[in-house]
């Protein structure tokens, strides 16, 4: 009985994953709900031309945002480090080295900034008066691009320090009050697409304003500490590994959506309505990811290899768990979803004819975020670098050839090269903690 408690943990250990992982998951599901919202404000213009313009520019900032994650996932990295070796000075100066790499990335988007229509215009034949409005909700919104990138840093230490519930306010925040400005600029002055993109230009200086009071209130900041240069170098080169890892990630998603579109407009729909089973997905697996990175970086922090490997028993326990839940979930009740997201009758039928590739995808995909996690908290950036590209050219990108060239599977098989990604990132992660055990042993 005692050996059997041991394994499945205390209540209190399980008490602390959902303490991280639950508002994780509220905040995972708050912003869609609201960006639903602020979409529907923007939707009931007389104008579809309006909504067009606004989702164009979003897709183009957030595009780069999510490029930009590797500040969140780093300081998230370094942070629960020191937050575990209970070194607060440490905390401070990994915040400033962060800041100042948000600071510097957001003032470079914006010397960009001019090239990003042009850039959007030669890849989507965007033209005329549609053109000119994204090209106003992109100069004005990416003044926020410092502020956005703050957000991330400001994420990453809530979350090294596993202060969730606030991260998870900061998260509702931001939604909040660009839904509450989107309804003053563009209902009450009728500012449009401009009235949009100020709503959110001020959501995010707002949030970073209050997030930097708030890490600085958690760190006991009063003066800021000089920036070190052995600092500055360590947080550079995982920067650098983790963005051409999500790099090569995103590049994969967005393969899913544009080589469909040879596979005929139909086609491109399902893929669209299918790859929201993706966000619910990550609805949950985030969570237990967002928990393990900053339970198993705490514990290499303290030199506790034992607490690690507690972390990372019962944090995949829960992984699985979720897995085989959102499995049975899209076994049962795949086509009442699809029907929730669309009501044309040929996409439903076609996204219903893959849907069994979402019923797999959950037991495949749930070992790579679950790993990322792991990865994120030990500080192994490069690992997730390197492990991601064996991935993604090395299975990803054949698979999709050879079934693209030599059968006729068509959709089917950019579905079999997603599954075939997930999985191989999964097995190569874990290849590479058996082959490094010193990687979750404490240090000398």
């Amino acid at each position: 009985m005692a050996r059997a408690s041991n394994w499945f943990g205390r209540w209190h250990d399980h008490q602390r994953i959902f303490a991280i992982a639950l508002p994780m998951m509220i905040s995972n599901i708050a912003a869609p709900m609201l960006g639903l919202i602020d979409t529907a404000i923007i939707g009931h213009l007389p104008d579809a031309i309006y909504l067009s313009a606004v989702a164009l520019g979003a897709m183009v900032l957030s595009f780069i945002y999510l490029l930009a994650v590797f500040l969140r996932m780093s300081t998230t990295a370094v942070i629960a480090h020191a937050f575990g070796a209970g070194d607060i000075r440490t905390q401070q100066k990994h915040f400033i080295h962060g800041l100042s790499f948000a600071i510097a990335i957001g003032l470079f988007i914006i010397l960009l900034s001019p090239l990003l229509p042009s850039t959007l215009s030669l890849l989507f034949s965007v033209q005329g008066e549609l053109l000119a409005l994204t090209a106003d909700y992109i100069q004005i919104r990416v003044w926020a691009a410092p502020a956005a990138l703050i957000n991330l840093v400001v994420l990453g230490v809530l979350l090294g320090r596993q202060e969730a519930k606030s991260a998870m306010l900061l998260v509702i925040f931001t939604n909040l009050v660009n839904v509450i400005a989107d309804i003053i600029l563009i209902i009450g002055l009728g500012m449009n697409v401009r009235g949009a993109a100020w709503a959110s230009f001020g959501a995010e200086w707002a949030t970073a304003l209050i997030g930097l009071i708030l890490v600085s209130k958690h760190l006991q900041i009063n003066q800021f500490p000089k920036l070190k240069w052995q600092g500055l170098t360590l947080l550079a080169r995982m920067n650098g590994d983790i963005f051409v890892r999500s790099l090569a990630l995103q590049l994969c998603m967005v393969m899913m959506t544009g080589y469909a579109s040879y596979y005929g407009t139909t086609v491109v729909a399902a893929n669209a309505v299918l790859m929201q089973f993706l966000v619910l997905i990550s609805l949950g697996l985030d969570g237990i990811a967002y928990s393990v990175e900053a339970l198993i970086g705490q514990a290499k922090g303290q030199n506790s290899r034992a607490k690690i490997q507690r972390w990372y028993r019962l944090c995949l326990t829960w992984s699985i768990l979720f897995a085989m839940i959102y499995s049975l979930v899209f076994w049962g009740f795949g086509t009442h979803i699809i029907a929730m997201i669309t009501n044309i009758p040929e996409v439903i039928t076609n996204a219903s004819t893959y849907l069994p590739w979402l019923i797999l995808l959950p037991l495949l995909a749930h070992w790579s975020y679950f790993f990322d996690g792991v990865f994120i908290g030990l500080g192994a950036s490069k690992a997730m670098r390197n492990t991601m590209l064996i991935a993604a050219l090395g299975v990803f990108l054949p698979v999709w050839a050879v079934t693209n060239w030599f059968t006729d599977l068509e959709n089917h098989g950019l579905w079999l090269a997603l599954s075939a990604f997930m999985a191989a990132r999964g097995i190569s992660q874990w290849i590479w903690l058996r082959q490094h055990p010193e990687s979750i042993a404490p240090a000398a």
